[in-house]
């Protein structure tokens, strides 16, 4: 099957081991991957600012570079959200359009959904001794019903053991642009998820969407916690940070 990695802008931008780590899983998969060099945002800041004018335009740059794909992978849960859940709302009044892109919204998954779901993967190559917690972003959780899929493709590694921490499914506090205009709320937020993650034990922090990682890892590093790890599924589910 031909998979078009949609990398993000985030992965692209602040840490491109997470889209080399996907493009693996995906080849190791058996899948053909095709990525676009055009690609840039899916649209999202400008969606939930209310600039539709500029996500209707990123939508349709989207559509043209992965149509011809069949299916769409993004390790991000709120990326994969935007295009899968948001799309049809953007193109509502855009009759011409809005089946193409109804078309595209249903071959567009989460990274770790399209590998259990899709792919079917039975095996994947990383090794990790130690322990890790999860972390249920937002997004993939609540409008593409990523939880059992990340954890099933970690259960399949030798060496790790999952710790669950409670409230793994509250949000860390980043959501966009909630971070930005609520500060010292996101904060707290973000203090409490580290403390629910920390207080497991675990030897890492794993999640699927980048914007989430930044948030707790940087809020950690901010309170001197340089030991705990943040890591990515994928990096983790390719063996890319277990040496670290």
């Amino acid at each position: 099957m031909r998979v078009g990695l949609f990398v993000t802008c985030l992965v692209d931008l602040m840490r491109p081991s997470i889209g080399i780590a996907a493009l693996q899983l995906l080849e190791d998969a058996g899948c053909e991957v095709v990525v676009p060099a055009t690609q840039t945002c899916c649209g999202q800041p400008g969606y939930n600012s209310g600039d539709r004018k500029a996500a209707l335009a990123l939508a349709r740059k989207v559509l043209a570079e992965f149509e011809a794909c069949d299916y769409v992978v993004a390790p991000s849960g709120s990326c994969a959200g935007m295009i899968r859940t948001h799309y049809p709302d953007l193109f509502a009044d855009q009759p011409a359009e809005l089946s193409r892109i109804t078309q595209l919204c249903a071959r567009t998954y989460e990274l770790t959904d399209f590998l259990v779901n899709v792919a079917k993967v039975e095996h994947v190559s990383g090794k990790f001794t130690g322990t890790v917690t999860y972390h249920d972003a937002c997004s993939g959780l609540r409008e593409l019903g990523v939880k059992t899929q990340p954890r099933t493709l970690l259960a399949k590694i030798e060496g790790l053991t999952l710790l669950e921490m409670i409230e793994a499914e509250t949000c860390c506090g980043f959501g966009g642009a909630f971070a930005v205009k609520f500060g010292d709320i996101s904060s707290r937020i973000a203090d409490n998820k580290c403390a629910n993650a920390l207080a497991t034990g675990a030897d890492a922090i794993v999640l699927g969407d980048l914007g989430c990682m930044l948030n707790i890892e940087g809020r950690l590093r901010r309170k001197g916690d340089t030991k705990t790890r943040v890591l990515h599924v994928a990096e983790v589910l390719v063996g890319e940070e277990t040496e670290q």
